[in-house]
């Protein structure tokens, strides 16, 4: 069973990575929006006329993160964002190859900024979700607060924020604009869809068949309750609530 749990763990996280690279290769480094992270860097480089590529530049930068990580944070990486971030970056680095994009896909920068930022925003709130994340500057987040007073959350937006900051001097302010908007709007997106994933549904049944609705909960869906004595307003009889609370599907 353990095994099993590890394997569709691992699925989601594959899942994740997918949207989330593909975001980054379809959308951001077409547009040039640098919303912080490795892919901001990478797009960064990218485009400073090297012959190196978006997607080359990224899976550089994550090996070269992963090995600081393991050499300031020991084992706190895991296999997981191990196995996350190189997915990731073969995976960008694959995208090139298989769909070359030398100019945005539309005329219409807002409407990839939003499927973007979409597809990111889900691909990392489902990685978060499984224990892992993408490493990246995840990594220098973990060591600002190893080392500095600040917390995780502070440190990865500060980080992120530089990064996007210097889409102004590369691109121009229409697109730096558009990065900092990307950058504020994932931050808020990916918390909105970790609650949703987690969301349960609360239920509460009044009932006088009281073993047989217990046993059909705890057999056939497999999920707790907790029984407490009710009496009737109107009818003065005697019934019994049963309380359960269930994941969404």
């Amino acid at each position: 069973m353990e095994k099993y749990k590890i394997m569709i763990s691992y699925i989601w996280i594959t899942i994740g990575t997918i949207l989330l690279s593909a975001g980054v290769y379809f959308f951001k480094i077409p547009n040039g929006f640098v919303t912080g992270g490795v892919g901001g860097v990478g797009i960064l480089l990218g485009k400073i006329g090297t012959n190196i590529t978006a997607g080359q530049w990224i899976l550089i930068i994550n090996i070269l993160l992963l090995i600081i990580g393991f050499v300031f944070l020991g084992s706190a990486n895991g296999f997981r964002t191990v196995y996350c971030s190189m997915l990731f970056s073969l995976l960008t680095y694959v995208f090139e190859f298989i769909f070359p994009l030398n100019e945005p896909m539309t005329d219409q920068p807002l409407l990839e900024l939003v499927y973007a930022m979409l597809l990111t925003s889900v691909g990392s709130a489902i990685i978060f979700n499984n224990d892992s994340s993408s490493g990246g500057t995840d990594i220098i987040a973990l060591i600002l607060k190893k080392y500095t007073s600040l917390n995780v959350g502070k440190a990865l937006l500060f980080t992120d924020f530089i990064i996007s900051s210097l889409s102004f001097f590369e691109f121009g302010l229409k697109v730096g604009l558009y990065s900092l908007l990307g950058l504020f709007s994932k931050a808020f997106l990916v918390d909105i869809v970790i609650d949703n994933i987690n969301a349960c549904k609360y239920f509460i049944v009044i009932t006088e068949e009281t073993e047989k609705i217990q046993d059909f909960i705890m057999k056939n869906l497999h999920h707790g309750v907790t029984v407490v004595g009710a009496t009737g307003g109107y009818t003065n009889r005697k019934k019994v609530m049963i309380h359960t609370v269930c994941k969404r599907l």
